[in-house]
């Protein structure tokens, strides 16, 4: 007797989606429709680092998720190759610069800081955060490609372009749930579906309007935060990402660097204040001010790096909850309705654990790699508990 597939859509082509529809093929053999507006890594999955650190959120309810992510992260390089979504390992350094005699932060003195490959002050002290055995990066965008070539080209999973506006529900269930029966897009379309995936990152809060009122308690508020990046072109491949603490000496907020073996350096930082999004992805407006900021930074700490023009000026968002947790698991009272949601600055790390562990959940009912329950959507009062 052939088994019935069940009719899998999920609303969100970022590295959440991706992931899940990945281990939905790979370990459960399942296509699923995947539906974004833009497309694959449409958003901050396109344009975000990609550092990983697996041992950063020891100590938290995030411990088993970061860690099994980092080393999931091994697996998917082993699997569609290092070469293809630019994975290694390096080392990782913090610096602290300090504002100096009171004339601020100059210029950089050119002599290398001690233990650092690129950075270059008279007035800094740095601190190993970790090496090889715990530090590694990947290139979000190509591993959101090979995840989906792998989805769509092995797993026969489809890729709609369209925006969900409603999802169809069967009300007349007796158990006090609406059942999922599909969803439907901005141009009309209609998608039978048997189980609906909410994996919009930042764009979750509008997602809200996809149900009736009476379940729009089912997602608590997600926020989002807008960074902005540039892609400085380095002379040499370095192995080494940096974190800058400034204390205020490079701007309101500190910066970050990764150095990628394309050659090039991805500098991120400065990000803005928390809030409800209301630019759409793809239209996300960048300030002229942040790339500045940026861009200045990078001349105050880098004789080597600082005053290079950036070929790539670029804007994303990351999405919050109000705890700091992501959301992963059932919608209450929405039979076959999920969510994954809300992984902060470490949704590529956390990405590919998440999807193994929802793809477990939305087939077997169960989350068997990883304990859901700090994530569970129910923990604000709106939720399966």
């Amino acid at each position: 007797m052939v088994a019935i597939l069940p009719k899998i859509v999920i609303a969100g082509g970022g590295i959440i989606g991706n992931s899940i529809a990945y281990y939905l093929a790979k370990h459960h053999q399942i296509p699923v429709t995947l539906i974004d507006p833009i497309g694959i890594a449409p958003a901050a999955s396109a344009k975000a680092g990609g550092f990983l650190a697996r041992d950063w959120r020891d100590g938290s309810p995030l411990q088993h998720l970061h860690q099994l992510g980092f080393d999931l992260h091994q697996e998917l390089a082993n699997d569609l190759g290092s070469s293809v979504i630019d994975y290694r390992r390096l080392t990782c350094a913090a610096v602290s610069i300090f504002e100096d005699d009171g004339r601020g932060v100059g210029k950089p003195v050119g002599k290398k800081l001690e233990g650092v490959e690129w950075v270059d002050r008279s007035v800094v002290g740095s601190v190993a955060m970790g090496d090889e055995e715990t530090i590694a990066q990947v290139h979000p965008r190509k591993l959101c490609d090979a995840m989906w070539n792998y989805s769509s080209n092995q797993g026969g999973s489809t890729l709609h372009i369209g925006k969900v506006v409603k999802a169809i529900l069967d009300e007349s269930s007796t158990n006090n749930s609406s059942i999922i029966q599909g969803v439907e897009l901005d141009d009309g379309t209609i998608l039978p579906a048997d189980k609906l995936i909410v994996a919009c990152g930042p764009w979750t809060e509008h997602a809200r309007s996809w149900f009736p009122p009476h379940l729009h308690k089912t997602l608590p508020p997600i926020t989002a935060v807008k960074c902005h990046s540039i892609l400085v072109p380095s002379p040499t491949i370095f192995q080494q990402a940096v974190f800058f603490e400034s204390e205020g000496a490079l701007g309101d907020g500190d910066l970050e660097v990764y150095p990628r073996p394309d050659g090039d350096c991805y500098v991120n930082g400065f990000q803005g204040e928390e809030t409800i999004i209301d630019e759409l992805p793809g239209d996300e407006a960048i300030e002229p001010a942040a790339i500045q900021l940026l861009q200045k930074a990078m001349e105050l700490t880098s004789s080597e790096l600082g005053g290079l023009e950036p070929h790539t000026k670029q804007v994303c968002y990351w999405p919050e909850t109000p705890d700091g947790l992501p959301l992963m698991g059932v919608l209450d009272g929405v039979e076959g309705g999920f969510v994954a949601t809300g992984h902060s600055v470490w949704g590529i790390c956390q990405g590919p654990a998440t999807g193994v562990a929802m793809a477990e959940l939305v087939v077997e009912g169960e989350a068997r790699s990883v304990d859901l329950s700090p994530f569970r959507v129910g923990r604000f009062g709106g939720g399966s508990e």
